[in-house]
């Protein structure tokens, strides 16, 4: 980081953001007014968006008893952008899981709550198979009518943001950046890269070992978005004693042990490289290379070996780095 970046850390949507934000261009806002309007969209956004929050939109959205309900522009931006993740991941990254998640214990945010065991819970999981979509794929149900303002949905079909928010959240950040010399967006590990010069002076990007919490591998990166989904930040007991977690099998409802703990993605944006995380370590590690050899990606077996897939198979660079990519809150 140039001493020129203005860096501003903050909590918000379950995690840490971090922005970094260079020199504007002539005309542009000084990086720290920014930072701060970035931080108060942010703040916004989790309010209009949380599932736990009965006051947000999200929830008034999901209680709604009519079809066709009107919604913010914000709103109609997040639902397009949960319909696009579910395209993208065959029906993977499934939004309308609201209520399995909440059946598997998920019910309260879990902030400022230790994660159990991710050790513990792998010698206790059930066989590994990969997940798979859910046979009535119910997230085709969801529209957008935007000359009326509506988002449009059977009654009682409820939206969870977990599976996309972080990662459109950066993306609508960084897209209010472009004036600046290079930035990075880290809404809890959905990050997204930009600027006119980052290209010239990437970003070195380091990756979180699900287990050990070791930081040994570097992804340089100038442009686009990153992210990582593991097992090991959301991860609980159920009320029968079980071990569970935010990662489901939308064909049974349940937490997905696929084989795979870990799965960092590339995209061109963070809402894809979110997408593409999750839906490669819900395919399990037969499928998973195969999502991630186009952009890359690092996968992380249920055993600790890593591998790296497509631009990133290389053995990457150990540097001092500049920002610290965990395993996805979400």
């Amino acid at each position: 980081m140039t001493r020129s970046e203005h860096d501003l850390s903050f909590e918000a949507m379950g995690s840490r953001v971090r922005l970094l934000i260079g020199e504007p261009e002539a005309g542009a806002a000084a990086a720290a007014g920014a930072a701060e309007r970035a931080r108060r969209f942010v703040e916004s956004f989790e309010a209009a968006l949380s599932r736990f929050d009965p006051a947000s939109e999200l929830c008034a959205l999901n209680a709604d008893p009519r079809e066709r309900v009107p919604a913010s522009q914000l709103m109609r931006r997040a639902v397009a952008a949960a319909r696009a993740a579910a395209e993208c991941s065959g029906g993977l990254v499934d939004p309308t899981l609201a209520g399995a998640i909440e059946r598997a214990g998920y019910v309260e945010s879990r902030v400022g709550v230790a994660p159990a065991s991710l050790t513990e819970a792998l010698a206790a999981a059930p066989s590994r198979r990969p997940a798979a979509p859910a046979p009535a794929q119910r997230w085709r149900e969801l529209a957008i009518d935007e000359e009326d303002g509506v988002v449009i949905r059977p009654p009682g079909l409820r939206i969870d943001s977990g599976g996309f928010g972080k990662g459109l959240c950066a993306d609508l950040v960084a897209a209010d950046l472009a004036p600046y010399s290079r930035f990075v967006v880290d809404c809890g590990g959905d990050i997204r890269i930009g600027g006119r010069r980052a290209s010239e002076q990437p970003f070195a990007v380091e990756v979180e070992h699900p287990l050990s919490g070791g930081r040994n591998f570097v992804v340089r990166l100038g442009s686009g978005g990153i992210a990582t989904s593991g097992l090991e930040v959301r991860i609980w007991r159920d009320a029968e004693g079980r071990f569970a977690h935010h990662l489901l099998d939308p064909a049974s409802g349940a937490p997905a042990w696929t084989g795979l703990i870990g799965a960092t993605a590339l995209g061109t944006s963070a809402l894809e490289a979110e997408t593409l995380s999750k839906a490669a370590l819900l395919s399990g590690p037969l499928r998973a290379a195969a999502l991630l050899r186009e952009q890359g990606g690092i996968l992380v077996h249920d055993d600790g070996r890593v591998e790296r897939v497509g631009p990133l198979a290389a053995p990457p660079r150990i540097r001092l780095p500049e920002i610290a990519l965990q395993g996805a809150a979400a």
